[in-house]
């Protein structure tokens, strides 16, 4: 006869954990590995503060300052690289998966909403981290910007790590392990120029400025720099940050389940 282990029973008898899993010990489990990642952590950090000081000289030409593309605007731009590039430390679930990682969480009740939850949260704090150092660059090259101005763009530059955490996680998912930086790198690139991160669109050939519209830096940059330039808020913008992340987090979602349904 086989004896019953102490503590476990039949699947059918367990009951599913609150919130699906996710919990504050999780959380700081997956802070601390990402940590670990020096290599990222110090990308994400360097890269936006060596592109804010390679801009300078744009900057302090005031050449575009007639389109409202002043320092302050080139900073917040950055800012939103920053996060984006913090953000997208959620790929790095490709290894995870390599090593089997993603079938283990099968075997537990973890839902998958919870799991990308709690990838996504871990990405924002990285996004917010890059976000803070690039403000401080811009407070010590003497950016000019209201009190107000400071607090509500970079909090508007950090939503962009909720957008840019699901895109990783779904490019994650989606591409195997040695080459998904290699394609996310390119296409953040794109992303960024298309969407008016560190040049106006209004210098961008015609065809490229009705492209911009709909890419997914777009209405991010764009709300953003609002508290700055002012003016009508597009509720478009509004719209695009909501579709694009519904999106990314529900394929996320998907590839993640159709990973683990392999165990």
């Amino acid at each position: 006869m086989i004896a019953k282990v102490p503590g476990t029973g039949s699947l059918a008898g367990r009951q599913a954990p609150p919130l699906g899993g996710f919990n504050l010990t999780f959380l700081s489990i997956e802070i601390r590995r990402l940590l670990r990642n020096r290599r990222t952590v110090m990308v994400t950090l360097v890269v936006p503060v060596v592109l804010f000081l390679l801009f300078k000289a744009n900057r302090r030409s005031g050449a575009l300052e007639g389109i409202g593309f002043t320092a302050a605007a080139t900073m917040i731009g950055i800012a939103v690289y920053g996060a984006m590039l913090a953000a997208t430390s959620g790929a790095m679930v490709s290894i995870e998966r390599a090593q089997g990682w993603s079938r283990q969480l099968r075997l537990t009740p973890l839902r998958p909403a919870a799991y990308i939850a709690i990838k996504i949260l871990v990405a924002m704090l990285l996004g917010l981290t890059s976000v803070t150092v690039v403000y401080i660059f811009g407070v010590i090259d003497g950016v000019q910007m209201a009190p107000s101005t400071w607090v509500l763009s970079g909090i508007l530059a950090w939503a962009a790590s909720f957008v840019f955490a699901s895109f990783g996680l779904f490019m994650g998912y989606l591409l195997p392990s040695e080459n998904v930086m290699q394609i996310i790198s390119p296409v953040l690139g794109v992303f960024s120029l298309l969407g008016g991160l560190f040049i106006p669109i209004a210098l961008l050939p015609s065809i490229m400025q009705d492209i911009a519209p709909y890419m997914p830096t777009y209405g991010v940059v764009s709300i953003a720099r609002f508290p700055l330039v002012g003016g009508s808020f597009d509720p478009t913008w509004l719209l695009s940050v909501v579709l694009w992340t519904a999106g990314f987090a529900a394929a996320a979602m998907t590839l993640f389940r159709r990973d683990t349904r392999r165990a």
